[in-house]
């Protein structure tokens, strides 16, 4: 389980303190929501370890978030956009996801795997600026898969795409959250993402998070 426990966070002395607390279960997905401005992606960057609290707590399975720095900490951070690099091709792209270091055969049948599990199966050499929208982000997902990471933090990550991808890519991030056991939190605008696939929902009021 995934713990936040009064994680307290203020931009600067005076300011009203953000104070999260929440529960992420593995394989399940738990929504954030709130208006512009309310700490969304603020809770992200704590989470993520791009922000440190001033106080509170916060573990996976009871081992101690806080003392792993961004690079170490075990969450993957997807945004808005899949931040592929277009003169590389898509294998290439999903590689970026494994340790250093990792041996040249064994990195091609990976990247294959990833691929074909998010079904990209036989693209791993087509350049990036040749994929359409839904393809990039499912790159991304290989990525994310090969980083081997038990915590996912999504930042509206389907804005981007048309209805029909948005489904059936929000349909692919259930499916591999529930088959991994990741820890998938979610921060989305829109309520139809969040009814097709949280099992757990949040809304930040005036600061704190509220089980909604």
């Amino acid at each position: 389980m995934l713990r936040a426990d009064n994680l307290t966070f203020a931009y600067s002395d005076g300011d009203r303190p953000y104070v999260f607390s929440l529960e992420a279960a593995p394989g399940e997905v738990t929504a954030i929501s709130g208006p512009s401005g309310s700490g969304k992606s603020t809770l992200l960057d704590l989470l993520a370890g791009f922000a440190q609290p001033k106080s509170g707590t916060l573990t996976l399975d009871g081992v101690d978030l806080l003392a792993f720095p961004p690079e170490t900490r075990p969450v993957s951070l997807l945004l808005q956009t899949d931040n592929l690099f277009d003169h590389l091709t898509a294998g290439d792209n999903a590689a970026l996801g494994l340790p250093r270091g990792t041996k040249r055969e064994d990195r091609a049948k990976r990247v294959a795997a990833a691929l074909a599990e998010v079904g990209l199966m036989g693209l791993a050499k087509r350049p990036s600026a040749q994929l359409s929208g839904g393809q990039k982000q499912r790159v991304a997902w290989a990525r994310t898969l090969l980083r081997e990471k038990a915590g996912l933090l999504l930042d509206e990550p389907f804005s981007a795409l048309d209805d029909e991808t948005r489904k059936t890519t929000r349909a692919l991030v259930a499916e591999l959250t529930a088959r991994h056991g990741w820890h998938t939190i979610l921060v989305s605008h829109h309520a139809d993402d969040i009814a097709a696939m949280a099992s757990r929902h949040y809304r930040i009021v005036e600061g704190k998070l509220e089980r909604v």
